[in-house]
């Protein structure tokens, strides 16, 4: 039941995404052609899956609202561009993602580095352009939040800044606060974006904004420690990625720090913390709380 109503919403969200690629051609094609093979390369699309769901659950239309859509759009592009500068040879240096060769494996390192920064731009060239066919007073206002809300939470006060951390410390031992920064910034930050924007579309009051932002946290923080563990024992088939890449880059990882079974308890511990505030906070988050189990369990 779950499943199909996750691939039917996840098919819609592509579909809405795939509106805003632009078409290869002029003399600049072969940067629009590495950003539609990186957006096309597949995904989750669990940021924009998680922008929706959270404006319905406050009472919005969803993806039936152009902001929602353009928002959805931009924060996947977002995530998008911090993936492929991620597996340049200066980061993580990965070929592989999704089973398939990453942007600068497949159109060079520099044409990466551009196709980073032509998705990155892209995405606020997607919302600018919503905002400037609003005529809603109220949504414009909206609007304007939710772009602050998308730039801090991707920019050095968020993802961004957790990336820096995470570069610096790559092969030096890293403390737990360190680790928790990295995690609560790189990984974290987009999701805490994409439920906190979804509300204010909707026009949420801050406490209930505030608190789906503790849901996403949470989240952020299971899905990053999850990944830890897969890494060590999922394989690139399965995960779609590089695996032992951590071991590979010398990184810190909650597996290194604590154990195998400390990081699963962790895992556990924050998804009940989230699917607990969700619980609390008026609104119909069944959906919301199966896609945060299978999210954390990487049941799809």
């Amino acid at each position: 039941m779950f499943e199909q109503e996750w691939m039917e919403k996840t098919k819609r969200i592509d579909e809405v995404i795939a509106t805003y690629l632009k078409e290869e051609k002029g003399p600049q094609r072969t940067v629009i052609a590495a950003v539609n093979y990186s957006v096309k390369a597949g995904g989750k699309r669990l940021r924009p899956l998680f922008l929706v769901e959270s404006n319905v659950f406050c009472g919005g239309e969803g993806i039936n609202n152009p902001l929602v859509c353009a928002f959805s759009a931009a924060l996947e592009l977002i995530h998008t561009y911090s993936l492929v500068h991620d597996d340049l040879p200066a980061m993580d240096d990965d070929m592989y993602r999704r089973g398939n060769l990453t942007t600068h494996a497949k159109y060079g390192e520099a044409m990466g580095i551009l196709a980073g920064d032509a998705l990155l731009n892209g995405a606020f060239e997607i919302v600018g352009e919503a905002l400037d066919r609003e005529t809603d007073a109220g949504r414009l206002r909206a609007g304007a939040k939710a772009l602050a809300i998308l730039a801090r939470k991707s920019g050095m006060y968020g993802m961004l800044g957790g990336q820096v951390v995470d570069v610096e410390k790559t092969g030096r031992p890293m403390k737990a606060h360190e680790l928790d920064f990295v995690y609560q910034l790189k990984t974290g930050a987009l999701l805490e974006a994409a439920m906190m924007i979804g509300a204010v579309l909707e026009g949420a009051r801050e406490e209930k904004v505030g608190a789906l932002e503790e849901v996403a946290a949470a989240v952020g923080m299971a899905f990053q420690i999850q990944d830890d563990i897969l890494d060590v024992t999922s394989s690139e088939q399965v995960l779609g990625k590089s695996v032992h890449s951590d071991e590979k880059n010398h990184k810190t990882t909650y597996v290194t720090l604590y154990s195998m079974e400390q990081a699963r308890a962790q895992v556990k511990q924050l998804s009940d913390r989230a699917k607990r505030i969700l619980d609390n906070i008026d609104g119909d988050g069944e959906f919301l709380k199966a896609l945060i189990e299978a999210l954390v369990e990487r049941k799809f």
